[in-house]
């Protein structure tokens, strides 16, 4: 297990070289997002050479890490953060994550994806991508090569609209104040360097509250994660599996917890550079977990996949512009 895990721990050292060159620096691409491409470049290269004893490490890496990366992820958030932003950036948020995964697991069926793929890339444009994909997968437990089809439409869609909202919004098609700008772009893009990365382009009066309202969409994933748990154990018992687990609702504790970090940072009690140490760690942790999850990953699963999930998260991108400026324009004011 040691020599799986040392070598996605050094593809991950790799990853963070290689997002710190500026050119991934100005698209935005953190570590974990290079992380699975190296994964997956090594997956249709050399990882039909690895030995056999090597894989319970990777998928330890893609499993146990990952939940542990998700709880930690907590002490990037704040219940004040919440505060901030009042009820508008709250009843944003809610809409669009409600609306987005329910309505992209409805167009998934129109589509006739395979359901698990279609889920996937619904709470992945819906809450936060890529963090958001790996939560969802550790709760359904669903097969690695869907995880990294669902990753590639929100590293695709986000990228686009990262670059989208800054020139739609200084070219004046976009009539929204600030702060209604700070909720359309935390509210509708969708990992948290995307909104980062706008927000920074729009100027530090958006910015501040685009990130906040983003973080607000990230703590939505603790209630999502509890309805798949449930909705996974009825799935197995609908379908007749592990009859001695049929029926037991598998609760994602690993979101509880992510949920009690995020309690346990709104009482500031550690120092500032504890948390940023933390944090790095954190990333360290998720990175490896996507490395692992594109290693089990070849074209010929995304083959597989087809362009259906592509078609789907398109639908969605458009639906997030779109709806997502309504709400901003027209409902957080009532707000706000």
């Amino acid at each position: 297990m040691f020599h799986g895990i040392l070598l996605i721990g050094l593809f991950t050292c790799a990853s963070f070289y290689i997002s710190d060159i500026q050119f991934f620096k100005n698209l935005s691409f953190s570590p974990m997002i290079i992380g699975i491409i190296l994964g997956m470049l090594y997956a249709n290269s050399l990882r039909n050479h690895l030995p056999a004893t090597w894989v319970p490490g990777i998928q330890f890496c893609s499993k146990k890490l990952l939940r542990l990366g998700i709880i930690l992820y907590g002490f990037r958030l704040t219940f004040q953060d919440v505060m901030t932003v009042g009820l508008a950036g709250i009843a944003v948020d809610a809409i669009i994550v409600t609306v987005t995964i329910l309505g992209g697991v409805w167009i998934g069926r129109l589509l006739k994806m395979d359901q698990e793929t279609a889920l996937l890339t619904s709470v992945g444009s819906g809450i936060c991508g890529a963090a958001a994909v790996l939560g969802a997968e550790s709760t359904i437990r669903t097969k690695p090569y869907k995880t990294a089809v669902a990753v590639a439409t929100v590293v695709i869609f986000g990228t686009i609209s990262m670059f989208l909202y800054p020139v739609a919004y200084r070219s004046g098609w976009l009539d929204l104040t600030p702060e209604q700008m700070g909720i359309f772009t935390g509210s509708t893009l969708h990992e948290v360097a995307h909104a980062v990365g706008a927000g920074n382009a729009m100027g530090e009066a958006i910015s501040n509250t685009s990130i906040i309202v983003k973080m607000i969409r990230v703590m939505m994933l603790v209630p999502v994660l509890l309805v798949l748990g449930v909705w996974a154990a009825r799935r197995t018992k609908a379908s007749g599996e592990a009859s001695a687990e049929k029926g037991k609702v598998a609760i994602p504790w690993f979101a509880v917890g992510f949920l009690a970090v995020i309690g346990f940072n709104s009482f500031n009690l550690l120092p500032q550079v504890f948390v940023d140490a933390i944090n790095y760690v954190d990333t360290f942790l998720l990175t490896m977990a996507m490395v692992a999850l594109g290693a089990e990953t070849s074209i010929d699963k995304f083959k597989k996949a087809g362009p259906k999930p592509f078609i789907l998260a398109f639908v969605l991108d458009i639906w997030l512009i779109l709806g997502g400026y309504i709400l901003a324009k027209h409902l957080a004011p009532l707000m706000l």
